[in-house]
């Protein structure tokens, strides 16, 4: 495939979902800047080792930056010249948000001012928003369609995102900025952040221990493997028809319409990995929601977007890559 720009500045680039994208910008010919500071909320060192293989790339180029400093943010820009850009830099998670909202706010609202700010001074073409399927909070009405109200947030990461979408809604409303938003729905797959649960879980079983499990399983969570949800960034960057009237702004959902049971999940990663899970029952917690599932049909409409990767698929794939970590050669 062909991109539709050639230079990307990409926020959190070092992080699971925006190494994938790096890979696969640079992998298409991309010029692309990676800004992230490496935040220790897990090792900096798996986020180093992310970007390993593209050290010495004569198209890439690392800046280590937080996005709330406004002044090495304008620098990384003014060196770049992005023609579009992916922002991806975020305090993830919904329970630590829970622990730390003034650090959620400051990062995901606040960064995202600083890098609406300079895109907008800069002529950025596009921007693409990672938004998530948190947004949705306490909807009970399934499956999610970016038509349904977001101001029902369970949790403060939630409400963060959903602050981010409505800014980037005024800049493109206010400045004439070109943004898609995406909700990101359970992202798995290589890399994934050691806190999330199929990594977490996988660990815990190959070391013998019990796994946390919160509530009574009956959750469930529409699990994206990353390379699908990479597709549809290259997709949003691509999309050009916006409602007609109206500010160039999309938001689109971005997972695999097949919603799955957190007991089913566990089921299915102790056959991946042939072990046999040791189950601790704990409380449900606070800022957890029962269920998230994807409506596609905007995206399968309008992006053309289309999730390839099966659960099953997506599990052997990610255990393979867990054994790759795992062997000393």
């Amino acid at each position: 495939m062909s991109l539709p720009f050639q230079r990307y500045l990409v926020t959190g680039g070092a992080g699971f979902i925006g190494s994938h994208l790096v890979d696969r910008l640079l992998g298409l010919g991309a010029e692309v800047t990676v800004v992230d500071n490496f935040d220790p909320f897990y090792d900096p060192a798996v986020k180093r080792a992310n970007l390993a293989p593209h050290r010495d790339h004569p198209r890439l180029r690392l800046v280590e930056a937080d996005i709330r400093d406004e002044a090495a943010l304008e620098a990384a820009f003014q060196a770049s010249r992005p023609e579009a850009v992916v922002h991806l830099a975020a305090r993830a998670g919904v329970r630590p948000s829970v622990e730390d909202p003034v650090g959620y706010t400051e990062v995901n609202i606040g960064g995202t001012v600083n890098v609406l700010q300079a895109a907008r001074r800069h002529g950025v073409a596009r921007v693409i928003f990672g938004s998530s399927s948190s947004v949705y909070g306490r909807n009970t009405k399934v499956p999610f369609a970016e038509e349904d109200p977001i101001l029902t947030p369970a949790s403060p990461y939630g409400a963060t995102k959903a602050a981010g979408e409505a800014l980037c809604q005024s800049f493109s409303n206010c400045y004439g900025l070109t943004i898609v938003a995406l909700r990101f729905f359970t992202v798995y797959g290589p890399r994934q952040r050691p806190d999330l649960a199929i990594h977490k879980f996988a660990r815990l079983m190959r070391a013998g221990r019990p796994l946390p499990l919160y509530g009574d399983g009956s959750s469930e969570r529409d699990y994206t493997y990353v390379d699908d949800i990479v597709d549809g960034i290259l997709a949003a960057l691509a999309f050009q028809a916006f409602p007609r009237g109206e500010p160039p702004y999309r938001v689109f959902n971005l997972g695999s319409d097949r919603p799955v049971r957190l007991d089913t999940l566990v089921e299915q990663l102790a056959a991946t990995l042939g072990l046999e899970p040791q189950i601790e029952r704990l409380p449900e917690q606070v800022g957890d929601v029962p269920r998230t599932w994807a409506d596609l049909t905007r995206s399968r409409t309008e992006l053309g977007y289309a999730p390839q990767v099966s659960l099953e698929e997506g599990l052997a794939r990610f255990a393979a890559w867990l054994d790759a970590q795992s062997d000393p050669a």
